[in-house]
């Protein structure tokens, strides 16, 4: 890839470097996202014309399908590959895999005063749940937000804590045994104060947008859901990038360090950083996988019922 072949400018580069999140826009038709999408309502057993169907204010659904991301989205592949070094730099298999585990939140909060993004929020954390946390953790290179449907101020976008990357990494600097995922300790490992670490944070931006519009985070933002105070339904998946090793803030050569790895740099205040792992490198058993399982049979007893199956991927 040559310069003039780049997605991101210095400018999407430098907000990324600084704040931990870049906005791409249109990186898919909104014909493409209703295709792919076609089969969501049926999944859910709701009717979208009839809220009063709608028996839960928020759903994270199973995931059936991967789709090739390099096709389907070329420009959010390749702004991905500059952000984390290059697409070498990915893991071999599955490195990028965006699914069809739509999240979708019809209503969540609506019944309360709208409150904007503060440390109190509840729900700040970073994405996970299925390893042991380290500062240079190669299962999340990135967190993807894919845009499925708009997503607009009240409606239940993701709030983004922008200053939260040095909170994150100081911790996980300081606990090279690494930390569990959620907020729980384990017997030889702490879990994430998340809301200690929330309430160190006071900027924070609403992740708006159109269909087709992606977000890549850094992964060590802190995030949330926010109320969808409109009952407009809300649809989007987050999907991680996977790298082939852990990340290094020690390169020889400080121009090979990716932006994910300057970032942390940057919030941490130094130029470089060696950090070694002193703890096992190891999934984690998540109560989500058991109630994905539980919710993949469902969706699909009801598409069955109705004789059609899950929505196969258009490629582009």
């Amino acid at each position: 890839m040559t310069p003039d072949d780049k997605v991101l400018t210095d400018e999407d580069v430098e907000l990324f470097l600084d704040k931990g999140y870049v906005r791409l826009r249109q990186c898919f038709s909104v014909d493409a996202a209703e295709e792919y999408s076609r089969h969501l309502w049926d999944r859910l057993g709701y009717r979208p014309d009839d809220p009063s169907t709608w028996e839960r204010a928020s759903i994270h659904m199973a995931s059936h399908r991967d789709i090739d991301v390099k096709a389907f989205a070329p420009k959010a592949w390749r702004a991905a590959c500059e952000l984390i070094g290059g697409e070498e730099r990915m893991a071999a298999d599955k490195p990028y895999p965006w699914t069809d585990g739509f999240i979708v939140n019809l209503s969540l909060g609506a019944d309360e005063p709208w409150a904007p993004a503060s440390g109190d929020t509840p729900g700040w954390h970073v994405d996970g749940s299925w390893f042991r946390h380290y500062l240079d953790s190669p299962e999340q290179g990135l967190l993807t937000i894919v845009l499925w449907s708009e997503v607009v101020h009240r409606g239940g976008a993701t709030f983004v804590a922008t200053d939260s990357i040095g909170h994150i990494a100081r911790f996980l600097a300081t606990h090279p045994e690494g930390v569990l995922p959620g907020r729980d300790p384990g017997p030889d490992a702490p879990g994430f104060p998340y809301a200690e670490l929330a309430k160190q944070c006071t900027e924070f931006v609403e992740a708006t947008g159109e269909i087709g519009d992606v977000y890549l985070l850094h992964p060590l933002v802190l995030h949330t859901k926010s109320q969808n105070a409109l009952r407009r339904p809300r649809i989007i998946t987050n999907s991680t990038l996977m790298l082939a090793e852990p990340m290094r803030f020690d390169r020889p050569n400080p121009a090979e360090h990716s932006a994910v790895e300057r970032a942390v740099l940057r919030a941490l205040g130094v130029d470089r950083l060696s950090f070694t792992a002193t703890g096992p490198r190891a999934r984690v058993a998540s109560d989500l996988s058991e109630e994905h399982e539980r919710t993949k049979v469902e969706e699909a007893e009801r598409l069955a019922a109705l004789g059609h199956g899950a929505a196969t991927p258009p490629v582009m």
